[in-house]
C-alpha cells in the first residue's frame, strides 16, 4: 500500500513538471477576438492582450501605475487540457517591465482594486494576482468539483506566469497571505523553477489533521490569564442563554431570508458562530482591546448577543454567507484539513464541538479526504525550501501549525512578529529579522547591492495601496485561514 501511495505521489509531481506544455499549446488555439492584438505594440496594454486566451475586463486608472482586471483562458482539467476551458479572473499592477514583479495569491476571490502586497513596496515593482479556481466568477460550468485541488491551482499560476514572463523577464516572487500564504508555498513546491523568492505570511500547516493539540496549547497561553477568561466567559455565557440568543437569532434570520440548508439547523449555525468567538477574537484583535468584552455575569442578553456577532458574524453559517466559500470548505474537506479545538470552558454546554469542514459543503458535492496531500507539501518544504520566508503572528491562532525547515532547507526562514495577529508581516519583526528579510527579500528579486544592503523598502508608503493588515487576512466572520 505504501509503495503504491508513493507511486500515485511521484505519477502526480511527473504530471505536475510537464502537463503545462500541452496547456499552453491549448491556450494558443484560443480564438477570442479580444487576444487578437498587435503583440509588436509598445502599448503595455496591447502587449498583455497579445497573449493568446487572455481579455480586456477594465483597467482603473492609479498614479503611478497602470491596473487591468483581466480574464485568462484556463484548462479546466491541466492534465486534459483538450477537454473544456474556463475563464480565471487575474489583475495587472503594472509599473515598468524593467522592474521585479511579484505573483500574489489570495487563495480566494479577486479583489478588483488596486493595492500593493508588502514584497511589492519592497522591491518597488509589478503585481500579479491571481483568483483561485471555483470562486466566484471563476469556476468552470458545470462545476467538476474533482478538479479543485492544490495541484490544479498551481498550474493555473504556473500558465499565467509562464505567459507573462515573456513580458516581465525580471525576477518573479510569490506571496500571499493566509491562504493565500498557503497557495504561494503549495506552488513552489510543484513549480520550484518558476519563482525567484517566495514570503508567504501567515500560512497554517496542517500536516496531520486529527492531530490539533498545538491550538489547545496557543489557546491556554495566549494573552493574558485575564484576556483568556473574559473571552471564555462571555463564550460560556452564549451557550448557557442559548434560548433567548437563539429567538433573536432566528427573528433576525427570518428578517433577512436566511437559510440554514447546508449546515441542517439552527442550532448548529448558532454554536458554531460562538465557538468561533474565542478564535475570531485573537486572529483579528488582540489583547489591547480585551477591555471592550462586556462582563459575562452583568451583560444582557442584546449585549451578548450583539459581541457574538462583532467577532464572529451571525450571518457566517447561514446558507448565504457560506456559498461564496464553498471552494474554501471543499479544499479543508479533502485536502487542506481544518482544526479542532477542546474548549473544555464549553463542557456541558456545547452539542457538536468544532464542526468538520463537510458541515459546510452542500451534501450534493461529493468529497473524500486526502491524508497526504499535507504531508508531502511538508516534507517538500523541510527538505527542499530554497529562498523561502515564512511570517507568523505570536498571538495568531493560525500559527499554532507553521511551516518549519529541515536540514535540506536553503537560503529560507521561519520568523514569528511578537504578539501581532493575523495580519503580521515582515515590517513587524524585530529589528534583525526585519532587516534580514528585507534584504532576502531585495537580494531575490535582484535588486543592486547598494539596497540590498540598506535593507529598506524602495516604494514609499502609500495609503491607499499599502494597507496595515493586508487585504488577504482582512476581518472576516467564520474559522478560516
Amino acid at each position: 500500500m505504501r509503495k503504491s501511495l508513493r507511486w500515485a505521489l511521484s505519477l502526480s509531481v511527473l504530471i505536475g513538471t510537464v502537463a503545462p506544455t500541452g496547456v499552453a499549446t491549448a491556450a494558443d488555439t484560443d480564438t477570442d477576438s479580444t487576444a487578437v492584438v498587435d503583440s509588436q505594440s509598445t502599448d503595455i496594454k496591447d502587449r498583455i492582450l497579445a497573449i493568446p486566451g487572455m481579455s480586456l475586463i477594465e483597467e482603473k486608472p492609479y498614479a503611478g501605475y497602470r491596473f487591468f482586471v483581466l480574464n485568462y483562458k484556463q484548462p479546466i482539467d491541466h492534465r486534459r487540457p483538450w477537454a473544456g476551458t474556463f475563464d480565471q479572473r487575474i489583475s495587472v499592477l503594472h509599473k515598468d517591465t524593467g522592474r521585479p514583479t511579484v505573483f500574489r495569491t489570495s487563495g480566494y476571490s479577486l479583489s478588483t482594486t488596486p493595492s500593493r502586497a508588502e514584497p511589492t513596496r519592497i522591491v518597488d515593482g509589478n503585481q500579479v494576482s491571481m483568483e483561485y479556481r471555483f470562486f466566484t466568477p471563476s469556476r468552470p460550468q458545470p462545476a467538476d468539483w474533482s478538479k479543485l485541488d492544490i495541484w490544479q491551482a498551481a498550474s493555473d499560476q504556473h500558465r499565467i506566469f509562464t505567459a507573462l514572463k515573456k513580458i516581465y523577464g525580471q525576477k518573479w516572487l510569490s506571496t500571499g497571505a493566509s491562504k493565500g500564504g498557503m497557495t504561494a508555498t503549495y506552488f513552489e513546491r510543484f513549480y520550484p523553477r518558476d519563482m525567484d523568492g517566495v514570503v508567504a505570511y501567515v500560512a497554517p500547516n496542517d500536516v496531520v489533521n486529527n492531530e490539533d493539540s498545538a491550538y489547545d496549547r496557543f489557546f491556554e497561553t495566549v494573552g493574558t490569564k485575564e484576556c483568556r477568561d473574559r473571552l471564555n466567559n462571555l463564550q460560556r455565557e452564549a451557550l448557557v442563554r442559548r434560548a433567548p440568543l437563539e429567538a433573536k437569532y432566528q427573528a433576525w434570520a427570518e428578517s433577512e431570508g436566511a437559510t440554514f440548508n447546508t449546515v441542517g439547523t439552527l442550532d448548529k449555525a448558532f454554536e458554531a458562530v460562538v465557538l468561533d468567538f474565542v478564535w475570531g477574537f485573537w486572529q483579528y484583535y488582540g489583547e489591547d482591546v480585551c477591555d471592550q468584552i462586556p462582563d459575562a455575569k452583568t451583560a444582557s442578553d442584546d449585549v451578548v448577543y450583539e459581541t457574538i456577532d462583532a467577532y464572529s458574524g451571525w450571518s457566517a453559517y447561514t446558507d448565504q454567507g457560506l456559498e461564496g466559500y464553498t471552494p474554501y470548505y471543499y479544499q479543508a474537506a479533502t485536502q487542506l484539513g481544518s482544526p479542532t479545538i477542546k474548549q473544555p470552558h464549553l463542557k456541558g454546554l456545547s452539542r457538536y464541538g468544532y464542526q468538520p469542514a463537510r458541515n459546510f459543503v452542500p451534501r450534493e458535492i461529493p468529497m473524500k479526504f486526502q491524508p497526504h496531500a499535507m504531508r508531502d507539501v511538508d516534507s517538500w518544504v523541510r527538505n527542499n525550501a530554497n529562498k523561502m520566508l515564512f511570517v507568523y503572528g505570536g498571538n495568531d491562532p493560525w500559527g499554532s501549525e507553521k511551516f518549519h525547515l529541515g536540514k535540506g532547507a536553503r537560503d529560507s526562514y521561519v520568523y514569528v512578529a511578537p504578539g501581532a495577529n493575523h495580519g503580521a508581516n515582515v515590517a513587524g519583526l524585530v529589528d534583525a529579522e526585519r532587516e534580514n528579510a528585507t534584504a532576502r527579500i531585495l537580494a531575490w528579486a535582484g535588486v543592486p547591492a547598494p539596497a540590498v544592503q540598506a535593507a529598506q523598502p524602495l516604494a514609499r508608503f502609500d495609503a491607499r495601496l499599502d494597507r496595515q493588515v493586508d487585504e488577504d487576512a482582512t476581518k472576516e466572520h467564520g474559522l478560516r485561514p
